[in-house]
């Protein structure tokens, strides 16, 4: 909530800022909030640079009339192939050495390429970064850690690759808390793993993507998540801390937090009802 708020008042402040210019010429309405919106909803930016997904050295060449980026390996052999519009300025020459990750042409990077090619931590840096680029260009000051906790949010949610000997379904969207509890649960009985892909969803996405069908119901398409919830026959835990809101209970939170500490919560079941014989 927090969080929210503190980067939520000050995008107020951007947006103005971004529209009431002034008469200035110089400033730019794509480094104001669409800028922050687009990065927390992991849109694909415009102009976007190519990344290699392999290391070696560069080559150019031309494919059918385009201009083709080759990375070689030692011996010369070709271990990946990037055609490359005329339009793109090129941030790496001919022989250069490139490692896996590394931008080919000038642009902004996708997230989701930088997840795929570095991994988890150089996402959530590059992200944390830009969104700060934005606001400081317009002297606004966040704490990191407001904007930590949504990055957080939007990679807690890993895709299920290969469920091993786990109850966990393949390609499905699992916490990441609940991944671990599987797997050292299957690990402790002496039986396989299952093995995930890190996903990022947008700050949108994450929100719906949730466990407790009210948390996802107060945000969007209420009607779409409640009927889905009555069809599944789902159950809410109630752990969170939007839905014990909604139903006005104490929140797991601050002075509330001990009351949920160690506690735990088991599905009744249900007994079959027998028809009356006449």
């Amino acid at each position: 909530i927090l969080a929210a708020q503190s980067i939520g008042e000050p995008g107020t402040q951007l947006t103005m800022r971004t529209f009431h210019t002034g008469g200035v010429a110089g400033d730019d309405i794509t480094i104001g909030l669409p800028r922050v919106e687009e990065l927390f909803e992991v849109r694909k930016p415009k102009g976007q640079a190519v990344v290699t997904e392999v290391s070696g050295k560069v080559r150019f060449g031309e494919n059918k009339g385009r201009r083709e980026v080759e990375v070689l390996g030692d011996e010369g052999e070709v271990f990946g192939s990037y055609i490359i519009n005329y339009g793109s300025r090129m941030r790496v020459a001919e022989g250069d050495e490139i490692e896996i990750g590394d931008a080919l042409t000038e642009g902004p990077l996708n997230p989701h390429d930088i997840l795929k090619t570095k991994g988890l931590q150089d996402v959530q840096r590059y992200l944390l970064q830009e969104v700060q680029k934005v606001y400081r260009s317009q002297g606004v000051d966040i704490s990191d850690k407001h904007i930590e906790i949504m990055i957080r949010q939007m990679l807690k949610r890993v895709k299920i690759e290969d469920p091993g000997d786990t109850s966990l379904l393949p390609g499905a969207f699992v916490d990441i808390a609940n991944f671990e509890e599987e797997n050292a649960q299957v690990i402790d009985e002496g039986k396989l793993p299952a093995s995930c892909s890190p996903m990022l969803l947008g700050i949108t996405k994450a929100s719906l993507n949730t466990d407790s069908f009210l948390s996802a119901a107060s945000f969007q398409e209420t009607t779409k998540v409640l009927t889905e919830a009555a069809i599944k026959g789902k159950v809410d835990s109630l752990i969170g801390l939007k839905e014990n809101v909604i139903i006005g209970k104490l929140i797991p939170a601050g002075t509330g937090y001990s009351l949920y500490r160690g506690t735990s919560y088991e599905a009744a079941e249900e007994e079959a009802v027998v028809p009356e014989s006449n």
